[in-house]
């Protein structure tokens, strides 16, 4: 049995899909949308498009490397966030492509909350075997899966960009 988990490529099309699923599922209104960079960028757009939401803001959120034994304890790392006055009072739809373990969200949860914040968490793919917290899941969800997702606007392997100065015309 081989501890690489199964690939899943979601195409333009899913994600669309996804997200609408995503838009009927929506329980109440959005007043601010927390978008966490990097995976959420793109699914966050979409569904700020589809709502109408104006009011965007990111959370740039890292663990330490560490040893595989410790890396499930360390404490994020907030690169980014918004302050905590644009967030009191205000309820918020934190976006991100997946859940996975679910630290990173529920990381962007609590501190959302410890500010005074109202937050529902919201993810293109839920994969609950990879899940840390019990029964915990996120508000909206487009679909479950097992599978470690690749999604249309991430780099291929082996695919560089490099900055490069512009070619000069004559």
């Amino acid at each position: 049995m081989s501890d690489t988990p199964r690939r899943e490529v979601c195409s333009w099309d899913q994600v669309e899909r996804l997200v609408q699923q995503i838009v009927h599922q929506l329980r109440r209104e959005v007043q601010l949308m927390v978008i966490v960079t990097r995976g959420g960028l793109v699914p966050g757009g979409m569904l700020a498009e589809a709502l109408g939401v104006k009011a965007i803001m990111t959370a740039a959120v890292q663990f330490p490397l560490m040893e595989p034994k410790q890396r499930l304890l360390a404490w994020p790392d907030f690169l980014q966030f918004p302050p905590d006055e644009l967030l009191a009072r205000r309820q918020i739809l934190v976006v991100d492509d997946v859940w996975g373990s679910g630290r990173t969200i529920t990381a962007v949860r609590e501190r959302i909350i410890g500010a005074g914040g109202d937050p529902e968490l919201c993810v293109l793919h839920f994969n609950p075997y990879r899940n840390l917290f019990g029964k915990a899941v996120p508000d909206y969800y487009g679909a479950r899966t097992d599978a470690h997702v690749i999604y249309p606007w991430e780099p291929r392997p082996g695919l560089h960009f490099a900055l490069t100065e512009p070619e000069a015309t004559s």
